[in-house]
């Protein structure tokens, strides 16, 4: 069960046994007689019941980043906070937003529901806005409306997987928007692995071809993909990211338990 909902029962079942006290069970106990544990609970749990719901539903929510694919701004074992309302105030648990504030630029590093699943949570970068054409050639070029996302190689980078696996990659800063950050790039690896591309809505806006995609963004969806190019399923994969999927903006590291010196890094 989503956890925003368990809190918004939580809160509703604390907040109805404690208004219930106050119209009814306070005036028929007697002056010594001692308040019911329940009542007492529901008294003491609402007031900070109430104050994470409207933290983590307007404010800020913590995740924690279970993979690989956002290596190397974000790295396996980070908690991060996600800004609730710089793209606009939404109703928890509905996720329908109420009031528009910005939109997601090309470059954001953004938290949203999975389109393939919604329970889950997925964290990638924004590449391609509504109305883009988003390309990606053969040689891991991302071209944006027909011009090159520029990119400068700076180093070898190698990293562990599970099971202790070192992956061999090059790292790239790349500028997207107004967002400079690393990529890294496995050059013998494809593109697009076309046999793992799977039926997504607007599918025909995709066409996957010579080993890369070209992709127009539908109106109202974002192309996501990961920073960890060769190593993220994205929407090369599953297709494109719907508005009201869309949970936060991520930009801040507040603790990884394998690596401290990862706390209090900014998120690119």
């Amino acid at each position: 069960m989503d956890f925003a909902l368990i809190l918004l029962i939580a809160l509703l079942v604390t907040g109805f046994i404690w208004l219930l006290d106050i119209v009814y069970f306070k005036k028929h106990r007697g002056a010594e007689e001692k308040e019911p544990l329940l009542i007492e609970y529901a008294k003491s749990f609402f007031p900070v019941i109430l104050i994470v719901f409207a933290l983590r539903s307007f404010i800020v929510e913590p995740f924690r980043i279970p993979s690989g694919s956002m290596i190397p701004t974000l790295k396996v074992g980070d908690f991060i906070l996600v800004n609730k309302y710089t793209w606009g105030i939404r109703l928890p648990v509905a996720n329908i937003k109420i009031l528009d504030i910005n939109q997601p630029q090309r470059g954001d590093v953004m938290v949203f529901r999975y389109p393939v699943d919604p329970s889950l949570d997925y964290i990638k970068r924004v590449v391609g806005l509504p109305g883009d054409k988003v390309e990606y050639t053969q040689d891991k070029r991302l071209l944006i409306n027909g011009k090159e996302v520029p990119w400068q190689y700076e180093r070898d980078f190698d990293y562990t997987k599970a099971g202790l696996n070192t992956v061999s990659t090059k790292l790239y800063r790349e500028q997207l928007g107004a967002h400079r950050h690393s990529i890294l790039i496995q050059p013998d690896d494809p593109a697009v692995h076309i046999e793992q591309v799977r039926p997504f809505q607007y599918r025909s806006n995709c066409d996957y071809n010579g080993g890369g995609f070209v992709c127009i963004v539908p109106p109202g969806h974002y192309f996501m993909m990961g920073d960890n190019r060769d190593d993220s399923t994205d929407s090369r994969y599953w297709g494109f990211v719907p508005n009201d999927h869309i949970v936060g903006k991520a930009f801040f590291v507040w603790m990884n338990f394998s690596d401290f010196r990862r706390i209090g890094k900014t998120i690119e």
